[in-house]
């Protein structure tokens, strides 16, 4: 499938509740031009702000899509996408399988749903996490939340490529030549031909692959809590033939004094902040 041109598209995963760094990645994309944003999951998880997120998110990716924090004058948005991720799916099943890290989250996080007591607010925040989905495709582009064959729950890692059967069997479940997902918190573009890239700053654009052979997974990274060593937010810029990685500082420190004016969540959610990992 030949590439197309669509509006700059920013693609932003794996937030975490981390409003610090996801202002400033939306701040970010909208001076860089983006018309539209996709978020492909785990809003909520880990951070301390998950209602705050939430409120942004269900703003930006709506069919009525509108940017409450926008400059004014700003040019209207494109409707966006919204995925669910598996810490989406463990507050409807169950956290059972997270470390008792991660479930320690999900737990508060499902009590800091009710809004304060605010039953239509909370309701609006559940209504709307009920109806996502774990994949979207358009004429270009996959989304999936984890792997394209297990879009909630397999990891794709750098050390993956040398994996071919694994590879090969996520390569044939793409539904478009271009897979974007998360999941992992680490970026990279793995080619179905073996070819792979790490992005280690801010670069790009970078022409994607289309066809057999060519076509490629593309793991936008983490905006709320990166893992690659990297303690910068990452997110990507899609035109619809071509990708940017963006890498940005934001203010690390509040959003781990965030965390820690919550007893109920771990030491370790606010420390690895200032280590990536």
């Amino acid at each position: 499938m030949p590439s197309v041109e669509q509006p700059l598209t920013a693609i932003i995963s794996d937030l975490h509740a981390n409003l610090p760094a996801l202002r400033t990645a939306l701040a970010d994309a909208r001076a860089r031009g983006a018309r539209r944003f996709w978020c492909l999951g785990d809003m909520i998880g880990y951070g301390a702000q998950p209602r705050e997120c939430l409120e942004l998110v269900m703003a930006l990716c709506s069919p009525s899509a509108a940017d409450p924090e926008a400059p004014a004058g700003a040019e209207p948005l494109l409707p966006g996408v919204c995925l669910r991720g598996n810490h989406e799916e463990a507050l409807f099943d169950s956290a059972a399988g997270f470390n008792p890290i991660a479930r320690a989250a999900i737990e508060w996080t499902q009590g800091e749903l009710g809004a304060g007591g605010d039953r239509v607010r909370s309701m609006a925040y559940w209504d709307f996490l009920d109806g996502l989905n774990p994949t979207h495709e358009d004429e270009v582009a996959y989304l999936v939340h984890a792997s394209p064959r297990d879009p909630l729950r397999e990891y794709i890692l750098p050390r993956d490529v040398h994996d071919t059967g694994k590879m090969q069997a996520n390569f044939a479940a793409m539904r478009r030549d271009v897979c974007f997902l998360g999941h992992s918190h680490v970026p990279a573009v793995y080619y179905e031909d073996g070819r792979f890239f790490r992005p280690s700053t801010t670069e790009g654009p970078y022409e994607l692959g289309f066809g057999p052979g060519a076509r490629c997974i593309v793991n936008v990274g983490s905006v709320g809590q990166p893992r690659d060593g990297d303690t910068r937010l990452s997110y990507v810029l899609f035109d619809g033939k071509s990708v940017t990685f963006v890498r940005l500082d934001y203010d690390h420190a509040a959003a781990a004094a965030a965390i820690r004016a919550v007893p109920s969540l771990p030491e370790r959610l606010a420390s690895r902040l200032f280590e990536g990992r």
